[in-house]
Formats: structure tokens, C-alpha cells, sequence
């Protein structure tokens, strides 16, 4: 069986399986959205937001990216950000890493990666800034601090960015989180709320 059949068999078998617990299960979700929290996380396949949070379908709006960076010049970001505040009125933006990621650890090596060493440039200016911290830690815990590091950034980026600023100024409840998800635990922790 084809990959691709395989996956529409699953998408129908899931249909049915929402439809015997709630008939209604896709009309409540079709109408409208109203998610609680903005997520800005990674792309990793193994950190799913919804299910690592026990939220619902529709609690959560997303974006992601490798090694969920913050850009004030990435206009899909930004546009979400400012769709996400100012129509959909979400008041909690979490920006989450994860121990284990292939972005911070690419960031952390001397190897090129071909296009993506642009998009790493963001992860290195952060570890060249704590270098010193960064030097004294062996290599598995290196990593890990350089992932929560990175998330405190991408939530100062956020925040410094002329886009939230703007946000800021009409809605001022608005409050931004910095998370990391353990991949061996599973356990979500809080680094910083802005």
C-alpha cells in the first residue's frame, strides 16, 4: 500500500471515529475560530502543540518553524502574529523550543547546511552572545542551554519587534511565554513570561 493511501485509509478512519463519539464534531468547528494561544514553535515532527498541551482542536493557532525563530523581517510570522492579536484577539503568545533540536545543534556545530546557514545565523548570534556561559557546560547540556537561550531570545524578538510594539499600544493584555518541551520526559518547561 502506497504511502499516500495509507494516509487518506487513517483520515477516514479518524473522520469516523469523531463522528461516532460527536455527530457534530466537524459542524462545531466548521463555523469559526477561537483559539486561546498562539504558538510559535519548531517544525520537529515529535513536538506536536496540541497534543504535548492536552488542548483541543481550535485552542490553538500555529506557526512553525526550524527551530522556532523570530524574525521581525519574516512577513508569514509576522502576519500571523498580527492576525492572531488583532482579529482573532488571542492574549497568550507561547514561543517553544525543544531539548533535542536539530536547528540549535546545527547552530551549535561548524558544518555547513547549504541554505539553511542563513536561517541558522539567528541561532549562532545567540550562542556567540552566551559563549562563555555556553563553553564551560559539556556537550549534551551545551545543547540543551543553548535551546533555552534560544527561546528566551525569540520571545525577546517578539516583544522588541516593531509589529508587537504596535500590537502592544490597542491591545496591552497581551503576554508572550517562553516554553521548552523535553522529547525524553515530555514535560513542558516555563523559562520566561513577558
Amino acid at each position: 500500500m502506497s504511502i499516500r493511501r495509507k494516509i487518506f485509509l487513517e483520515n477516514k478512519a479518524w473522520v469516523q471515529e469523531k463522528l461516532e463519539i460527536d455527530p457534530h464534531y466537524f459542524d462545531a468547528h466548521a463555523n469559526d475560530q477561537a483559539p486561546v494561544f498562539l504558538w510559535i514553535g519548531c517544525s520537529d515532527s515529535r513536538v506536536l502543540p496540541n497534543e504535548i498541551t492536552g488542548t483541543s482542536v481550535g485552542d490553538m493557532f500555529v506557526h512553525r518553524n526550524i527551530a522556532n525563530l523570530i524574525f521581525e523581517s519574516d512577513l508569514n510570522l509576522m502576519s500571523v502574529v498580527t492576525y492572531a492579536v488583532k482579529y482573532l484577539k488571542i492574549k497568550h503568545i507561547i514561543v517553544c523550543g525543544h531539548y533535542g533540536c536539530g536547528g540549535v545543534a546545527g547552530a551549535l556545530s561548524d558544518n555547513s547546511f547549504g541554505l539553511l546557514d542563513g536561517w541558522l545565523k539567528g541561532i549562532k548570534s545567540v550562542i556567540t552572545a552566551n559563549k562563555t556561559e555556553l563553553d564551560k557546560l559539556d556537550s549534551s547540556e551545551r545543547l540543551r542551554r543553548a535551546v533555552d537561550l534560544n527561546v528566551i531570545q525569540q520571545c525577546n524578538n517578539l516583544i522588541e519587534s516593531s509589529v508587537m510594539k504596535d500590537l502592544h499600544k490597542e491591545f496591552p493584555e497581551v503576554r508572550v511565554y517562553g516554553w521548552v518541551y523535553d522529547l525524553k520526559s515530555g514535560f513542558l518547561k516555563d523559562l520566561i513570561h513577558l
